[in-house]
C-alpha cells in the first residue's frame, strides 16, 4: 500500500512537471500552428543556467535570474527564428524549429563538454517529507512532491485568468482564433506571440527547477525526452487546449511511473507514445481539441 501511495505521488509530481512544459507547445501551437521543437531545449537549458549561475552569486538571487534568462532566450529564439519566417510555408517555420533545437543542444555540449552536471540542490524543495497517514503507515518523498501540482494548479488557474479577464488575453484568444481577422482589427500580432513565447519560456524554467530537483543530472539531451512527452501531453490532450494538456501531462505522468514500478519497466517510454497511437486513431483532434472546420 505504501510503496502503491509512493508511485501515485510521484506520478502526480511528473505529470504536473511535464504540464508546464506541455502549455508552451499548446499556447504557441494554439496561436501560431507551430510546434516548437526547441521548447524542450529551453528546459533543458534553464537547468544548465542554474548549474552555472549559482557557482558565483546566492541561489536566491540564481532563481530569478534564471527565470528571467529563459524568458529573453524564448523571446529572442522567437524574434530570430521565427519572426522572420511569419509569411513563409509552415514546413519552413518547422525545419527553423528543429534547428534552434540542435543549436540549443549542441551549444549545450560545446559549453559542458558533454559531461553530466549536477543539478544544486534546493532548499525545501529537496527536503525530505514523511506523510504520516495512519500509525504504521507512513510515506517518505520530497517536498517537490508535492509542491509541484499544487503549483501548477495555481499557475494554470492564473494563466487562465490572464487569458480570460486581461486585454492581453482577449487579443491572444482573437489571435487563436482567426489570425488574419485579428491583423485587420488592429491587433499587434508579433506582440501577442511574444507574449506567448515570455509566457511558455517562464512556465518551462520554473519546470525545469522542479524536474531537476527530483532527476538533478542534466545532460544536453536532457530536455529531448521531457519534451516529447510533454508535446505528446499536448496532442492527447488536445493541442491548443491549456485544461487538456495538463490533464494529459498527469494521466502520462502518473501511468508512466505506474509502469516503471512494476516489471514492465523498459517500456514506459514506449507506453507513452502507443498510448497517444490509440487516442489519436479513436479521437484524432484528442481528449479537448475542437473539430477544426474549413470555410469554403
Amino acid at each position: 500500500m505504501e510503496f502503491a501511495v509512493s508511485i501515485l505521488l510521484s506520478g502526480i509530481s511528473l505529470g504536473g512537471q511535464l504540464a508546464l512544459i506541455a502549455i508552451g507547445y499548446t499556447m504557441v501551437y494554439g496561436i501560431l500552428r507551430l510546434i516548437n521543437f526547441a521548447h524542450g531545449d529551453l528546459f533543458m537549458v534553464s537547468g544548465l543556467m542554474m548549474i552555472y549561475l549559482v557557482t558565483w552569486i546566492p541561489l536566491y538571487l540564481a532563481i530569478p535570474v534564471v527565470l528571467i534568462l529563459a524568458v529573453m532566450l524564448g523571446f529572442c529564439i522567437e524574434r530570430v527564428a521565427y519572426r522572420p519566417l511569419r509569411g513563409a510555408p509552415r514546413m519552413s517555420v518547422m525545419i527553423s524549429a528543429i534547428g534552434v533545437s540542435y543549436l540549443l543542444q549542441n551549444t549545450a555540449t560545446y559549453v559542458t563538454g558533454g559531461q553530466p552536471m549536477n543539478y544544486p540542490s534546493i532548499p525545501f524543495l529537496s527536503d525530505t517529507l514523511v506523510i504520516r497517514i495512519a500509525e504504521n503507515f507512513t510515506i517518505t518523498t520530497k517536498w517537490v512532491t508535492v509542491v509541484t501540482p499544487v503549483l501548477v494548479v495555481v499557475l494554470v488557474v492564473v494563466l487562465t485568468q490572464l487569458i480570460h479577464h486581461t486585454k492581453i488575453g482577449m487579443a491572444m484568444r482573437a489571435v487563436a482564433k482567426d489570425f488574419e481577422a485579428s491583423q485587420l482589427m488592429g491587433i499587434k500580432i508579433d506582440h501577442i506571440i511574444s507574449v506567448t513565447f515570455i509566457i511558455g519560456s517562464a512556465l518551462a524554467a520554473i519546470g525545469s527547477m522542479l524536474y531537476f530537483s527530483n532527476y538533478p543530472y542534466i545532460t544536453p539531451t536532457a530536455g529531448a525526452m521531457p519534451g516529447l512527452k510533454a508535446f505528446v501531453a499536448a496532442v492527447f490532450g488536445g493541442i491548443g487546449s491549456i485544461p487538456g494538456a495538463v490533464i494529459g501531462a498527469f494521466l502520462i505522468g502518473i501511468c508512466e511511473t505506474v509502469i516503471k514500478g512494476s516489471s514492465w519497466s523498459v517500456f514506459s517510454d514506449a507506453f507513452t507514445f502507443a498510448l497517444l497511437i490509440i487516442i489519436l486513431a479513436a479521437k484524432p483532434t484528442g481528449l479537448f481539441g475542437e473539430k477544426a472546420t474549413d470555410k469554403v
